[in-house]
């Protein structure tokens, strides 16, 4: 399995989510690392049921489940899924800029919306999952995965990686904390950057900034280390604690302090 990016800290209470729980990214074919950024392939045996919650990022998930490829649009919302007895799910997970070639048009047009592969993309999605779903090995899952994604024809797209380019400086650069600041740092205007990010990303840049600062707030929590959040929300661009507490509540279900005493390594 190659070491490629990703966002464990994505994975709430992740000490929980551990037993009978095992994800594996890879890395796509060089035809397609342009627009995919890894595989992701979910396998579970559990007891009882299981209900794992993921903090969505900006990026478009296809994932093989319940028979067909969904595509999964940017959502604002809390992503849930509930696992039970012994199975598996394998996803692509996009770079930002990735997905509009093989869309063929706006992502902003699919955001909220998960959908089935053959509204979107390449012909009847159903005997690919059916395949994938019934596999064991990973290699041939996610060739077979592959091949239906490269038969959308995407074509390299200078401003897709421009974007792709940008959201990875807004998730690595801490000083990055307003969208104005992302502006300038492209060399554009905000409104130019607000239409590209909807084109291409689905989102606004100002909901992706903050995500990854929440995601920032999420990894900290994780970390086993005593947080000064006073301080931590200052650093991650957050009016001040308070203004931290209520978007980290909104987006992970409980103020930081508390997920890090109850969930954390604390």
């Amino acid at each position: 399995m190659s070491t490629v990016p990703g966002h464990p800290e994505a994975i709430v209470r992740p000490t929980a989510a551990t037993p009978g729980f095992e994800v594996e990214r890879v890395a796509p074919r060089e035809a397609l690392a342009e627009f995919v950024d890894y595989h992701w392939l979910v396998r579970w045996s559990v007891p009882k049921p299981h209900r794992q919650q993921v903090v969505p990022q900006p990026r478009v998930h296809v994932a093989a489940e319940d028979g067909q490829l969904l595509v999964h649009g940017i959502s604002r919302s809390p992503f849930y899924r509930t696992l039970t007895g012994n199975g598996h799910v394998l996803g692509a997970a996009f770079h930002a800029g990735g997905f509009r070639p093989l869309l063929k048009g706006s992502v902003g047009a699919i955001s909220g919306t998960v959908q089935p592969g053959r509204h979107l993309l390449a012909g009847d999605d159903r005997p690919v999952a059916e395949r994938i779903l019934a596999g064991t090995d990973s290699a041939e899952m996610i060739d077979t995965f592959e091949q239906y994604l490269l038969r959308t024809d995407p074509v390299p797209d200078p401003t897709g990686r421009e974007i792709t380019a940008l959201v990875g400086d807004a998730q690595c650069n801490r000083d990055i904390v307003r969208a104005d600041q992302l502006a300038a740092h492209a060399g554009c205007s905000l409104r130019t950057l607000q239409r590209l990010f909807t084109e291409y990303v689905g989102i606004g840049p100002k909901w992706v900034i903050q995500r990854f600062r929440i995601l920032d707030a999420a990894g900290a929590a994780h970390s086993g280390e005593r947080i000064d959040w006073s301080a931590l929300a200052y650093e991650l661009g957050f009016s001040d604690q308070a203004h931290l507490t209520r978007v980290f509540t909104h987006v992970v279900g409980t103020p930081p302090a508390t997920y890090q005493r109850t969930h954390g390594r604390l």
